[in-house]
Order: C-alpha cells, then sequence, then structure tokens
C-alpha cells in the first residue's frame, strides 16, 4: 500500500509563508493529492476542486467575493450556476462593475452567517484591502454593519434546493458556518474553506474533525485553504 503524503502546496519564503506550508500538516490534512482536481482562477482568487464537482447544472455558493471572482466566473464558463456572496461595499461594487448577464449568475450582498440578524464586521488594518471580519482578526476599531443570512435563508432567496459546492473565504466566520451544515439536506459535495489567521490551529482540527464526521474526507491544503470532498 502506498503511504499517504501531506498535500500542502508550498509558497513563498518568510516566516509566515512557512506557516502557511505547514498548516495543512498540523491540521491533520494527510490525503494524498489526486489526479483528478482543476485549479480555477487567478493565483490570489482561485481553487482547486474535483473535476466530477464541474458538472453542467452544478449549484455553487462562493461567500466572500472581494475584489477578485476569477473563481467564480471560470465555474460560470463551465456551465455552474453561481451564487456569489459578499456584503462589503467595494465587493459589491466590483462584481457590479463586471457587468454580468448570465442568468446562472445571482449575487446577495449579505453575510453569510448561522442566523439571520445584522452583523458588525470589524475593518482590515490596511485600507487597501478589502476584507472585513466578524472576528475583527485585524483588532481595529473601523467598522460596519451589514445583514446576514444562514445557507438556508440564502437557498429560499435564490430558489435553489440544493448546494453542491460550497466555498467559504468569510474572514473567521467560517466555523460559525460550518456548524450549520447539518441544517442543509443534502449535504454540499465539495467544500472550499480558509480558516482565516491568525486563529489556534486546534480550532482549524476541530473544525475538520467535525466534518469528518459528517462524511467529509480532505484533499488537499493550499496555504489555509482547504478542500474537502464527501462520498456520494
Amino acid at each position: 500500500m502506498r503511504s499517504e503524503r501531506v498535500a500542502v502546496i508550498p509558497s513563498g519564503g518568510t516566516l509566515a509563508a512557512a506557516r502557511r506550508r505547514a498548516f495543512g500538516r498540523l491540521a491533520g490534512v494527510t490525503r494524498p493529492r489526486r489526479r483528478d482536481l482543476v485549479r480555477l482562477g487567478s493565483s490570489y482568487g482561485g481553487w482547486w476542486v474535483p473535476t466530477a464537482a464541474l458538472r453542467r447544472g452544478t449549484i455553487a455558493y462562493c461567500a466572500g467575493a472581494g475584489e477578485d471572482i476569477t473563481f467564480d466566473l471560470e465555474l460560470l464558463r463551465r456551465g455552474c450556476c453561481v451564487r456569489t456572496i459578499d456584503p462589503t461595499p467595494r465587493a459589491i461594487e466590483h462584481v457590479a462593475s463586471l457587468g454580468i448577464r448570465n442568468n446562472a449568475f445571482k449575487f446577495a450582498p449579505v453575510a453569510v452567517w448561522s442566523r439571520a440578524e445584522t452583523l458588525r464586521l470589524y475593518a482590515p488594518r490596511d485600507p487597501s484591502h478589502v476584507s472585513h471580519s466578524v472576528l475583527n482578526l485585524q483588532q481595529t476599531d473601523g467598522y460596519i454593519d451589514v445583514p446576514a443570512e444562514d445557507l438556508v435563508d440564502l437557498m429560499s432567496r435564490f430558489g435553489d434546493r440544493r448546494i453542491d459546492l460550497l466555498k467559504l473565504d468569510i474572514e473567521g466566520a467560517e466555523y460559525e458556518v460550518l456548524g450549520t451544515l447539518t441544517r442543509l439536506a443534502p449535504l454540499p459535495q465539495v467544500i472550499c474553506v480558509e480558516f482565516d489567521q491568525p486563529q489556534p490551529i486546534r480550532r482549524a482540527r476541530s473544525a475538520l474533525r467535525d466534518l469528518r464526521e459528517l462524511g467529509y474526507r480532505p484533499l488537499l491544503a493550499e496555504g489555509f485553504n482547504v478542500v474537502l470532498e464527501r462520498a456520494p
């Protein structure tokens, strides 16, 4: 039997980059990288996904747009139905500026969360950055208050009966949202999730352990991004 290897894709040479390289191993992502994965999108906003998840009509929920939705657009180009979700003003402006005219694309200017409420998101330390965090990961004073919905609410908003692929790049809110997956039936086949930093590694390990109990297996880690698949 061939031994498993850690599926961690290297990046950069700084101390921070070394932590990124080690994240998969520390978080327990020990599955071998498969040959049926394809990377979609830019070097900044792209993700690896199994080619089997890219069937025409796949319903993909992409939470966290920022100013790079190249992943979303590539899914759309391949025939997927794409729901892009982001409440931050610059993300809303960016998506609007693209003038996407495709009935398979829908956008919601809300935050993905565990329940419907008004959510306070804290600004990034660098004003040139886009992403805001409910956990105030960068310890700043500036904030915006935005509407939030859970995944079930969003499915009702979009008129969908399932989510096939779920991408979460939501600056620390991923733990709260992952905890609501049991409300979905069926569960998404593929989950792409960024475990935003700084956070204790034990939080990611715990979240991944819970996902394994739901039938998910990690396919690879690219920095803090982890891709998981659930067996049919």
